[in-house]
């Protein structure tokens, strides 16, 4: 448990940008994410393609070190994977956004839905409002988007986004496939 602050004591409170789209709300973490993205990582065709070793998430430790993990790419270089809120409810239903930690393989933007919000396009959606931020934001032509061969709803929404598939990398010790949004189609397209 955290004890409580002295008066006058302050805390490292991390800010950064927030984006509506019409459905969703893309905006830095906070404590209270942690235990629905711990929920969503106990679900193992989730955790397949999320989780830094492909296995749910079984402890409340394992959850709190993936989320410490991804809200510290925040802290650390100012950026990093969007909490993904469903605006008509508040709930959290994933994170998207751009992801490049060191060693990865490029400047990705990626994807992660809770099992019970798919289908609804809400993957597209934030990563629409992500890729759209990463281009305003950073000098990047290309976002990365590391699909392993087998995730075929990953695939559709790369698709979707107009991105192509480049070429077959090594993820860790995990094939997958690099998949490419150009800055030039992409500002064509939108």
């Amino acid at each position: 448990m955290i004890p409580p602050l002295k008066p006058g004591a302050r805390l490292l409170e991390v800010t950064g940008p927030r984006i509506e789209t019409e459905r969703l709300i893309l905006r830095p973490w906070c404590a209270s994410d942690i235990a629905p993205n711990a929920k969503m990582l106990t679900d193992p065709g989730t955790a397949r393609f999320i989780a830094a070793d492909g296995k749910p998430v079984a402890t409340e430790i394992a959850g709190w070190r993936n989320a410490a993990v991804i809200s510290g790419h925040w802290a650390l270089h100012g950026f990093g994977m969007f909490v993904v809120e469903e605006k008509s409810s508040g709930a959290y239903i994933g994170r998207v956004g751009p992801w490049c930690p060191p060693g990865w393989p490029g400047f990705e933007v990626g994807w992660g839905i809770a099992k019970e919000f798919r289908g609804k396009g809400y993957a597209l959606e934030a990563a629409r409002a992500s890729i759209d931020w990463v281009f305003d934001s950073f000098e990047v032509d290309e976002i990365m988007h590391c699909i392993e061969s087998v995730n075929a709803p990953s695939q559709a929404v790369a698709r979707s986004l107009g991105a192509r598939k480049d070429r077959e990398i090594d993820l860790f010790g995990k094939p997958a496939d690099a998949w490419i949004t150009s800055r030039a189609l992409w500002l064509r397209q939108n």
